[in-house]
């Protein structure tokens, strides 16, 4: 089994095992992520559809940052003796892949009750104006 993942505007062919060099995640050494899949391969069947592929998780292990090359550059304006070296070395995360699982396919509610969260977290009913008004007169 394989997959096809996006990470960091880059797409990858991992499987199981597999360590690959993506750019900054944000997470620290040790930490799993959670990459998004574009392709599943499981032996004969290929899952391509962003309905079948909403259930698929490719799960990663950070192991570690590592450096890329150095890119030097340099200018300069002529008769002016302007000049300017510059250097940039990008920073990278080791991913190590987990686990590849396809999953069911059928997206999770997001609450138990199937009602939309209102987002209201402050225990107000009103939205959290307590009681002031916008200076508009209410008649």
């Amino acid at each position: 089994m394989y997959a096809v993942i996006a990470a960091g505007g880059k797409q990858y062919r991992v499987a199981e095992g597999d360590t690959l060099t993506v750019e900054r995640t944000g997470t620290e050494a040790g930490g799993e992520i959670n990459l998004t899949p574009v392709l599943v391969v499981d032996g004969v069947t290929v899952v391509s559809d962003a309905g079948a592929l909403a259930g698929a998780t490719v799960l990663g292990r950070v192991t570690g940052s590592v450096a890329g090359p150095k890119v030097t550059g340099f200018t300069y304006k002529s008769k002016s003796n302007i000049r300017r070296r510059w250097g940039h070395r990008q920073r990278y995360d080791e991913v190590e892949i987990i686990g590849i699982s396809l999953g069911g396919g059928q997206k999770r509610k997001s609450s138990a009750s199937g009602t939309k969260a209102t987002g209201n977290t402050d225990g107000k009913a009103d939205g959290g104006t307590d009681g002031e008004t916008d200076g508009k007169d209410e008649e």
